[in-house]
Parts: structure tokens; sequence; C-alpha cells
């Protein structure tokens, strides 16, 4: 059998990531392999975790990478985090709380959840009130959650928790780079994320941060010298119950004394390392506000060609918009269309969602003028060729309005 070279077709992806990799992210993949505890590799990745202590805004020490997509950091935090028994919450405003509960469930928490509206998100009294009533060991929330385009206030709960004796922790996968997040002023304990929306990068490497109690939380369950219970040790911990996913075994792979856990999947190093690299030259400020531009002209655009919006625009994430699908459009084949015709990918959705919207990220390499501009004028064309009565430019207009001349 004979097998072609890869050689996907050139596509925009506009829709809730993966998003196109920046250009230097994917040169700094190709850079050669070298061993794991090259000092140069070391080295790399010493850089990596203060560039990460920047984005995250924080000080914690702990801060590096888990190898694998977003989920593996969300599964790490989690199970190193929590014992069998213990309490969780999750406030739940979309799909991903749902995710977040049904790992807490995997290791053995005792799990309760509050559930909002999909397209709205939690006041600090609801999350207050309910911390209050559970009294969880975590608490455990998502920051953007892509299935509903909503961004939870986080800058009020870690003083909530922190009232209550519980840890907080985050996944903000969606939402990091691309609107505000500030690890250490708001009292986070923990938080997670990923390389493939707003950090312009590829899927297969999680970003990691700890505070002092999260990581005296992991370090109570770790017997660096064994991990293991001994025979007739009863007031041995608990041990995670995850050898791959045990951050106190990562946490000293990732300290100085480089104890060996697994083999470190190189090229993602390299990668996760120039987005943050790129992400900062940048200048963090710089981003978010390049991707409140381009949500907002992307929110404007959608609306201009006499499209509905769904959920809470107050608390919409800068980087993703979900659309309503018009009466009498066939949704999936509007996404089709843009494919095919034109190159562009857009989502659908999820759930209570599924079949009402679609959902159109601007994030990433992709937050950016022409992006935008390009989508637009595409949907237009798609849009009116499926029946729907669109005013002509009326997409493109209204967002080169939001972007103005001197862009």
């Amino acid at each position: 059998m004979t097998v072609a070279p890869v050689n996907p077709p050139a596509r925009l992806l506009m829709g809730p990531g993966p998003v196109n990799a920046d250009p230097r992210v994917l040169r700094a993949m190709s850079a050669p392999l070298v061993g794991q505890f090259d000092p140069v590799m070391t080295g790399y990745m010493s850089e990596t975790q203060e560039l990460y202590r920047q984005v995250f805004a924080t000080r914690n020490d702990a801060t590096l990478l888990v190898d694998g997509t977003s989920r593996a950091g969300i599964e790490a935090a989690v199970v190193s985090l929590v014992r069998p028994g213990q309490r969780v919450l999750v406030p739940v405003f979309g799909r991903f709380g749902h995710l977040l509960a049904e790992i807490a469930l995997r290791a053995q928490a005792e799990v309760h959840t509050i559930a909002t509206e999909w397209g709205q998100v939690f006041t600090p009294s609801a999350v207050e009130e309910a911390v209050a009533r559970v009294r969880p060991h975590l608490v455990a929330v998502v920051q953007g959650d892509t299935s509903t385009t909503m961004n939870q206030p986080l800058d009020e709960l870690g003083a909530i928790c922190a009232r209550h004796g519980a840890l907080l922790y985050t996944d903000a996968t969606a939402s990091l780079g691309g609107n505000p997040f500030e690890m250490d002023a708001w009292g986070l304990d923990a938080a997670t994320a990923g390389l493939q929306k707003c950090l312009s990068g590829p899927s297969g490497s999680a970003p990691l941060s700890l505070s002092e109690q999260a990581v005296a939380v992991v370090r109570s369950r770790h017997r660096v010298e064994a991990g293991l219970r001994e025979e007739g040790d009863d007031d041995a911990p608990d041990p995670v119950l995850s050898n791959y996913f045990d951050l106190g075994q990562v946490l000293d792979y990732w300290g100085p004394r480089r104890l060996n856990h697994h083999t470190e999947a190189t090229s993602m190093l390299y990668a996760a390392r120039e987005c943050a690299r790129v992400l900062l030259d940048e200048g963090r400020d710089q981003v978010v506000a390049r991707h409140a531009r381009a949500g907002a002209a992307m929110l404007a655009g959608v609306r201009g060609l006499g499209l509905g919006v769904f959920g809470d625009v107050a608390h919409k994430m800068h980087n993703i918009v979900a659309v309503e699908i018009p009466a009498g459009v066939d949704g999936d084949g509007v996404r089709a269309a843009l494919l095919h015709d034109y190159g562009i990918e857009i989502g659908t959705s999820f759930g209570p969602l599924h079949g009402r919207v679609w959902r159109i990220g601007t994030m990433g390499v992709n937050a950016r003028r022409d992006a935008v501009l390009t989508t637009l004028a595409a949907l237009e064309q798609v849009l009116r060729r499926a029946g729907a009565r669109v005013p002509h430019g009326g997409g493109v207009d209204a967002a080169a309005e939001v972007y103005g001349d001197a862009a």
C-alpha cells in the first residue's frame, strides 16, 4: 500500500478551537530533539516555567507542563488534589462543567453541582451559598466555557473559597491569553490550560500552576521514596489514583532534582515555550486587547448580517460568539459550504444548543482583522445561497467600523 505524505488542505479555523497555530510555534516544533536531561533541555524547561508564571500572572514555583491535551491537565489537577470521599463543588454553566464533575467522580470524590441556565454565569453570592452549604474541599469551575461562550467571573471566588476553607481550581483552557486572568490576585489555588485556543499552538501540552497551599495538598498524598502504602503502614497517605497524572511525581520531575517520571514530549515543550514567548513578546495586555477587539468586530458583524446572538453578551468570552441559526437555514449545510467553498471552519454546538447555534471563534493568531472580515464575507455569501435574507455587506461593514481606519 502506498501512502501519500501528510498534506492537509489550507484551512482558516474560526471555530471554538483548535485554531491555526502561529507559524513561529510550528517552526519551533521542528527544532532538533535533545535528551530529556541534557542541560539544554532542562534549561528550556526552566525557561518555560518562568514564561508561564508571567502568562498566568503568578509567582507560583509549581508552574509547569503536563504532557497531554488540556484534559490531561484537568485530570492531573483533580486527581492529585482530591482524595476519595472528599467533597467537590462544581458550578455548571455549560458542557465543560459537566466534564469537571465527571473527572471528580472518577477520582472517587463526593461531587456536588449547582447549575445555571446555559447562556448565563453565576453570581458570587450564588457560589458562596453553595460553598457554605456543601463545605467542599475543592471548588472546580471553568472560566470560559466554549459550549455556551460564557466567561465566569473569578475575581471574587478565591476570597469566598478562602473564607470557607476550600481550594479553588479553574479550567482556563479556552480563556487564557484572550481574556483577563490574574491567578494570584484572584486567589486561585490551581489552574490549567491548553495551547490550542488563545495561545496559538497545537493541542498536546497543558500548562498548569499550583499555589503553595495546593502543593501542600499534593505533597500530603505523595511519598517521594516509594509513592505507595507499605504493608502495615496504616497512616500512609492515600496514593493518587493515577501514576501518569500524579502531580507529586510530576513536580519532582520539573523540580531541581529532575527525578525521572516520564520522557518529556520535547517538541511539545518547544511549542509551549514558543506560545508563551510569542504572547509575552506582544505583551500580555495587548494580546487580551487584540482578542477583545476581534471579538467585538465579529459580534458586530454577525449582528450586521441580522443574526441573533445567544446568551448574556455582557459575560461573553472575548474569543468566541454563539450565533443563532436563522429559521429555515440548514446549519450543518452552511458549515459544510463554508469549509468546501472557502476553506473556513466554524463550529456547531452541544446539548441544548445543538442545531440552534454556530460557534465562531476569534482566537490566537486568528484574532485579527483580515480573518474576521474574510469569515463574515464568506458567511454572507453562503447564507444568501441558503435562502437567508441578509444585508449586502452588512457584516463586513459593521466589523470594519469596530476596527476603524487606524486598524
